[in-house]
């Protein structure tokens, strides 16, 4: 091979494959539909209790005329995130020869870091409990007191309604386990949308499905040889999806009622919107486009000759009815 290596020219190919990230599916579903922060905290009146006078009365029978206050406000306050991005010029120099240069070396280290910093809101999107400079998370969310005492900042003892339902599995999961969670957080057309667990829990949920398969043989079939096929590609409960998502928590199975569970996005003051040209295949994350995410342009630093930047996400995951979440927790096996 010694005379094809001093004869022929190598040739790279335009695209970088990713063999690092894994899936991210609840974190990427949600940024899709991003909401605009407003104000210094985001704040909403929920409901606490119902009005406790009226009833029958006849005659001239006193009336109560009490004053009730039924509502309490929920109030979140913005959280950042970023990631640096830091390329020095002698490798900008050599990458920027037009002749040989084959991936712009400044765009995929732009993108490469906003999947990273993506994957690092992933993990972050499971394990948040929303304190210090962190984001909130389901472990803040979907939780009945236990970990997280205070919600929005009121207590989950003192305002029951803020506890969603948290369930110990026993170990197993069951369809019986499953309906009871269902049931516990759904109201009329109130309902979860989803169901998010690991993939270790999705082939759980599928082994508890496959017993109700049926196999039916078709008799001309006979002479070229039965073939038989099992496993599922997709699964659902009471008409929701069941989401297996490698960044879940686990041993858990989630059920959430997406209507109810958002991220609320403030863009940094002073940065522009972050756009990069793709070159990364091999994963899911696609373009951070519209999301929220900032970034503040190229910085030279004074005494280095290289080109730094931050890529910036402001905001934070509110769930404004966390009553309609649920959680099966320490599930081993069926």
């Amino acid at each position: 091979m010694s005379r094809i290596s001093t004869t022929t020219q190598d040739k790279m190919l335009p695209k970088v494959l990713d063999t690092i990230l894994n899936g991210n599916v609840l974190w990427t579903r949600l940024m899709g539909g991003v909401k605009k922060w407003s104000g210094e905290s985001m704040k909403k009146s929920i409901k606490v209790s119902k009005n406790t006078t009226g009833g029958f009365f006849d005659g001239y029978d006193l009336l109560d005329t009490t004053a009730t206050d039924n509502r309490i406000q929920l109030s979140f306050e913005p959280k950042f995130n970023y990631k640096t991005v830091s390329v020095p010029v002698t490798e900008l120099s050599i990458n920027a020869v037009s002749e040989t240069k084959v991936i712009d070396l400044m765009s995929a280290e732009m993108e490469t870091a906003a999947e990273d910093m993506g994957d690092d809101l992933g993990d972050a999107l499971y394990a948040g409990l929303g304190t210090t400079n962190t984001f909130n998370g389901l472990a803040n969310i979907i939780d009945d007191g236990t970990d997280a005492a205070t919600y929005g900042g009121q207590t989950r003892a003192t305002y029951t309604t803020l506890n969603s339902t948290v369930t110990a599995s026993g170990g197993t999961l069951s369809l019986a386990k499953m309906a009871t969670l269902y049931n516990a957080i759904t109201s009329g057309s109130q309902k979860p949308s989803i169901g998010v667990c690991s993939e270790t829990i999705f082939s759980l949920y599928e082994q508890l499905l496959q017993p109700q398969e049926r196999i039916s043989k078709d008799v001309s079939m006979y002479k070229g040889g039965l073939k038989g096929a099992t496993g599922f590609t997709g699964l659902s409960y009471k008409g929701l999806d069941i989401l297996a998502d490698e960044k879940s928590t686990s041993g858990t199975l989630y059920f959430i009622n997406e209507d109810y569970l958002d991220f609320f996005a403030l863009p940094v003051y002073g940065e522009d919107a972050f756009k990069y040209k793709t070159v990364t295949e091999g994963n899911d994350y696609g373009q951070p486009v519209g999301m929220g995410f900032t970034w503040d342009g190229w910085k030279k630093p004074v005494n280095q000759k290289a080109y730094v930047t931050q890529i910036t996400l402001g905001g934070n995951f509110i769930s404004w009815n966390p009553k309609r979440m649920g959680v099966l927790e320490s599930i081993t096996g069926v």
